[in-house]
């Protein structure tokens, strides 16, 4: 990244005060940072991250063009993109009804986003493909490892512990009825400790954060060739406090978009967001719309919108480009992510559960 400070597309203003502080490489801007950019040359920190934007972009550009010579762009077939398309993997959610609307679960190379109001389970989601991305493959899993880019707060490893003991147990029960010998030698590495130890954890307080931690992203992949999922729960509390300029604001998210588009591509992952519901007013009637706008709608391949149904949990794929739209009903358990399970019986006389730990009574006892 020698590219001098001098050939990129900056304002001709910028290009001098960089100039002035005596900055005469791309990589000299990337390896100072917003904050430190900000101050050296006296703009904001939303000036500073967007000059940095398109520093990355355009030095990713001449890394393309210079590792293709000429033919840069890359040329292929439909039939090779089809080929490419039944390659890839899928995580699994462990609700199958979820899984057989995404046509096998969250596909790798995809953005995958999850819209839904407080409370409705899309963080559960996130946690539970975090765990699920390192199912072995000979269960039917990617044997990969995940990213959790958290934004609120709301990752809670004693709920990733007790998903991962279940599906920990859920791959014995397998192994113990097929006794295949590849499940035992998998089962030696697969178990709470190390689906924990490959759950990598980032913590973003605001958007200057989150900007820095996703354009850092494909130097930590690099280095960590497994991972097969970034997660990012949730994408639009950053960006909606302390926003006035929301022209700015859609140009961040847009160059956050084209940055996860790009990362998911060149490392085979899965990039998952989680998004808030926002109230769209209108002129009869007011709806629940994701947040962030229209413009970001197309950021993502696959949206899915999380809603409540009285007290039934539904999920809706809103957007896909080869799934039709359907709307399915799912749980949260103690187990994790789940299907909904048909009543075990009739509901008893009184209209509470049973007591597993009372002995039932008997045809004798009840006459007496």
């Amino acid at each position: 990244m020698q590219r001098e400070v001098g050939t990129l597309p900056l304002a001709p203003a910028l290009r001098a005060r960089l100039a002035a502080a005596g900055f005469q490489t791309a990589q000299e801007l990337l390896d100072t940072g917003p904050c430190g950019l900000s101050k050296e040359i006296g703009i904001s920190r939303e000036e500073a991250l967007e000059a940095l934007q398109v520093v990355r972009q355009e030095c990713q550009g001449d890394t393309a063009r210079t590792a293709g010579g000429s033919g840069a762009t890359r040329k292929c077939t439909a039939l090779e993109l089809l080929e490419e398309e039944q390659t890839q993997g899928f995580i699994i959610t462990f609700c199958s009804a979820l899984d057989n609307i995404l046509g096998g679960g969250v596909q790798l190379t995809k953005i995958t986003e999850i819209c839904g109001a407080p409370g409705v389970g899309k963080t559960q989601l996130c946690m539970q493909l975090a765990v699920d991305v390192q199912i072995p493959e000979c269960f039917g899993g990617v044997a990969g490892e995940a990213v959790f880019i958290d934004t609120e707060g709301s990752f809670m490893v004693d709920r990733v512990v007790d998903i991962a003991a279940a599906c920990v147990q859920h791959c014995h029960l397998i192994a113990e009825a097929q006794q295949e010998e590849d499940h035992g030698k998998a089962l030696e590495t697969f178990s709470v400790e190390n689906i924990l130890s490959h759950i990598y954890c980032f913590r973003c307080r605001d958007y200057t954060e989150l900007l820095a931690q996703v354009y850092l992203l494909p130097e930590f992949l690099a280095e960590h060739s497994k991972v097969r999922l970034v997660v990012i729960d949730g994408i639009a509390f950053p960006f909606r406090h302390d926003f006035e300029d929301l022209a700015l604001r859609t140009r961040l998210l847009n160059g956050l978009a084209q940055q996860l588009i790009i990362t998911a591509n060149e490392h085979r992952a899965a990039v998952v967001l989680t998004n808030q519901m926002t109230t769209r007013i209108g002129q009869s009637q007011s709806t629940l719309v994701p947040a962030l706008g229209e413009s970001w709608g197309h950021a993502a391949t696959v949206r899915l919108i999380f809603h409540w149904d009285n007290t039934q949990r539904l999920a809706t794929l809103y957007k896909s480009p080869s799934q039709k739209e359907s709307t399915i009903a799912y749980e949260i358990t103690p187990h994790g992510f789940r299907d909904v399970q048909p009543p075990a019986g009739p509901a008893s006389t009184g209209g509470t559960e049973p007591n597993p730990r009372k002995r039932p009574r008997t045809e004798e006892e009840k006459q007496q």
